[in-house]
């Protein structure tokens, strides 16, 4: 879209017909990117906005695209100094940066002829799935009054008891919220992580703040919705990931894959990053910027993690990062610890259509003792040459990964209790709870399984105070460093937990 200015206002073409004088601007029609600086209207107190408006653009930075009001509309809240336009991408230092995103690689920067400006347009391609934002497409946010939200009473229905380690957890985090500061909660794999946030989210509703759980995965966004919703009933939370239909709701708890914050701006008081390790979050800088953009300037950002990389556990060591660790699970049982079983050249197996004695073995026990089970496979096409095997044993099993459009149901399936045994990629090694749980890798030794990623697979196990041990084997053809350092920290914690009393001996 072009825009010409006009008694330092921006004005889009198709309104220019609206204006006084508008004859003499024809000539002065130019992209956004054109404008170094775009003019900001002083706020009319006296102007009665749209309320709807309000709630749907407040804490966001969205295209016209995105917006389900008229550009008049939109124009005329922009001139009484309500919504401000911002440049989608624009240069400086003769270097293209998106708006939106704030991608500065210039290879991942394209250019076309456009329709809507009549000239050569460059688009950003770092951020283009989530809609196109291009040298002529305005971003547009709100600055007038926030909408309210008022809590006269605690919002928190939970009647749960903490650990002691989740208490002190608690505490950090509720200080951290109350005086805008950030922390680390470095919890193990079942620690209970989500109550410890609970009093830290009452406090930041009561003070009016707003607050944001974000998380890299889908799937964690659909099991963490009801359980929040579970712990303040009477909240509106959104849930926010690729295909949701909560995008239009201003509430004071938003649930949301950290893709989705690429459309906030300045929105958070509180942010809470779960799983700040996990793929893709922890190798995409675009991730890491949207997560910082949607926090306001002064405000609060909770990390959670139960393998922290190497970098930040050395800043904790120094006391270069404020910090606070739950080294024991609530039900104080001892993290299972795996153990490595050597099978052979499993691959070699494999394409004999045969499948290690001790592997197959395992198996069938699981299924006489009627456990649920996860088997997880370094690719795609090792798992499904797994399954087919399997079935040819009449062996029922489901198989999932991550492009898997039936995945939700299939996890389900395996709750209910109407499969026994899922095959996996690493895609369930985080972010899913069964009771009961037996788990095996197969071909451990395989550079996708980290340290980081045995760690949380290991953790899949023990979760339940009901059933707080079972079996964790990983299946190799050849120990790594990555299995050894991996069984290594799962001891260190136990044995952490049980020098601060947190696990019965």
């Amino acid at each position: 879209m072009r825009f010409t200015l006009l008694d330092n206002k921006l004005i889009p073409e198709p309104l220019l017909s609206t204006h006084k004088r508008y004859e003499n601007k024809l000539s002065s029609l130019f992209p956004l990117f054109h404008f170094k600086h775009l003019p900001i209207q002083p706020l009319n107190q006296t102007f009665p906005f749209n309320k709807k408006m309000q709630s749907f653009i407040a804490g966001k930075q969205l295209t016209l695209a995105e917006i389900p009001f008229s550009l008049k509309t939109i124009h005329h809240h922009y001139e009484q100094g309500y919504l401000i336009y911002r440049h989608g991408v624009y240069v400086k230092d003769k270097k293209f940066i998106c708006g939106r995103c704030r991608n500065q690689h210039q290879q991942k920067f394209a250019s076309f002829y456009c329709i809507r400006c009549r000239g050569r347009c460059t688009y950003c391609r770092e951020c283009v799935m989530m809609g196109r934002v291009s040298s002529c497409t305005p971003l547009i946010s709100w600055i007038g009054p926030t909408p309210t939200r008022d809590f006269a009473k605690s919002p928190l229905c939970w009647s749960g008891t903490l650990s002691e380690g989740q208490r002190t957890a608690s505490e950090c985090v509720v200080r951290s919220i109350q005086l805008n500061e950030e922390l680390l909660v470095w919890a193990v794999c079942g620690a209970g992580k989500t109550e410890v946030l609970f009093s830290g989210i009452e406090s930041a509703l009561i003070a009016g703040k707003r607050v944001c759980i974000a998380t890299p995965r889908t799937d964690v966004v659909i099991e963490l919705t009801p359980r929040l919703q579970a712990a303040f009933p009477t909240v509106t939370i959104a849930s926010l990931y690729s295909g949701s239909s909560d995008f239009h709701q201003n509430a004071p708890i938003t649930i949301s894959t950290t893709h989705q914050l690429l459309r906030f701006y300045q929105a958070f008081d509180a942010v809470i990053l779960d799983e700040v390790d996990a793929f893709p979050y922890s190798v995409d800088e675009t991730l890491q910027r949207a997560v910082h953009q949607a926090r306001k300037k002064t405000s609060s950002l909770i990390y959670l993690s139960a393998t922290p990389n190497q970098k930040w556990q050395r800043e904790c060591r120094l006391k270069k990062r404020k910090f606070i660790t739950i080294p024991a699970r609530y039900h104080r049982h001892s993290l299972p610890i795996p153990y490595f079983a050597w099978c052979g050249n499993w691959q070699k197996q494999l394409t004999k259509n045969k499948l290690p004695q001790n592997i197959l073995n395992w198996i069938k026990t699981r299924l006489k003792l009627n456990k649920p089970t996860l088997l997880f496979c370094p690719t795609i096409n090792v798992m499904e040459a797994v399954r087919l095997l399997l079935h040819k044993f009449q062996i029922k099993v489901e198989a999932v990964h991550a492009e898997d459009p039936e995945r939700k149901e299939k996890v389900q399936l395996m709750r209910n209790g109407d499969v026994s045994m899922l095959l996996t990629t690493t895609i369930l090694e985080r972010g899913v709870t069964f009771p009961n749980l037996d788990v095996a890798i197969l071909g451990a030794e395989d550079p996708i399984f980290t340290e980081s990623a045995l760690i949380q697979i290991a953790g899949r196990v023990g979760r339940s105070a009901d059933f707080p041990e079972g079996d964790i084997v990983f299946f190799h053809f050849g120990k790594t460093e990555a299995m050894v350092n991996a069984r290594k920290k799962i001891i260190e914690m136990n044995r952490g937990g049980i020098q601060r009393g947190l696990i019965d001996k």
